[in-house]
């Protein structure tokens, strides 16, 4: 992840980010409904250490994580790139509470954190019955005032982590419960429109699991939401789909980054097409006017 680009697919407006620079020759096949044939991929700005965590601003910007030079930029209506946040705490993923506050992953820091330009984090909550994080990854927040986020072991670690990988829910009053461990490499989580489900990505594996989500919140029922199109056997090895990020529409579509590119499903977990990308896209998110 030397350098970061971020295309946008006009007329969605859908901002993804990747690693290297998308080309002049870069389109997308058509999804009906969804997007034309031949829509180019456009780079917006590119020279990045590490992009993550695109989240869409009220105003049509959009926010992302530079997370390993330690800042957060901000991408304005006009298309002009500027810092908006600097702190070598390490902030991957960010969510907006419904409250107005941006609440990050810090994976240097390994806590769940609100930030803002010139202030210090204000950590929500940094351990798990008091053990540390293993490197907080993704993380949504609803209107009820719940976090979910996860919580992976890095692929670099070497001694066996003291807690597994897992699935969180930060409840509205502070407290926090571990919803699943059985996750293999838990990665992006989104929620439905009616924020009646969750979605989460097993990054090593091909399935989206989906928690069915009770009136306050609480975490229920859990299904196999989705099989994702992996890539072919190598060396007698089955990759799996490298899902990272995740995005929802309006109709409830899902949208998920993978190593193929972004697989984009129905609401009830059927494929409906893959848009390639230049390279592999870590995440994604809906900006633009009327997408905040």
């Amino acid at each position: 992840m030397k350098s970061g680009f971020i295309p946008r697919l006009v007329p969605l407006a859908l901002a993804a980010l990747a690693s290297l620079s998308a080309t002049a020759a870069d389109v997308t096949p058509a999804i009906p409904d969804v997007v034309g044939g031949g829509t180019p991929i456009v780079l917006v700005k590119d020279g990045f250490e590490g992009v993550e965590g695109p989240l869409p601003q009220l105003d049509g910007g959009l926010l992302f994580t530079n997370y390993q030079a330690g800042k957060v930029h901000r991408i304005a209506p006009d298309g002009t790139v500027s810092v908006w946040f600097e702190a070598p705490v390490g902030a991957n993923a960010l969510t907006r509470t419904m409250g107005g506050e941006i609440v990050a992953t810090l994976n240097v820091s390994l806590a769940i954190a609100v930030i803002q330009p010139g202030v210090a984090p204000r950590v929500l909550v940094g351990n798990y019955n008091g053990t540390p994080f293993n490197r907080p990854n993704d993380l949504v927040a609803d209107r009820r005032g719940n976090i979910y986020f996860t919580d992976t072991v890095p692929l670099t670690a070497t001694a066996s982590p003291v807690i597994p990988s897992a699935l969180y829910q930060l409840t509205a009053k502070g407290k926090l419960i571990r919803i699943a461990t059985d996750i293999a490499r838990p990665n992006g989580v989104a929620l439905s429109p009616d924020e009646r489900t969750l979605y989460v990505a097993n990054t090593s594996g091909d399935w989206i699991y989906a928690y069915k989500l009770g009136r306050n919140g609480e975490v229920k029922k859990r299904s196999d939401f989705a099989r994702l199109v992996v890539p072919p056997p190598a060396n007698g090895d089955t990759p799996g789909s490298g899902a990272d990020g995740l995005a929802v529409d309006d109709k409830a579509r899902l949208y998920v980054a993978t190593t193929l590119g972004v697989q984009v499903l129905t609401d009830d977990g059927k494929p409906l097409g893959i848009i390639a990308m230049p390279k592999p896209p870590q995440n994604l998110a809906f900006s633009g006017p009327n997408k905040g």
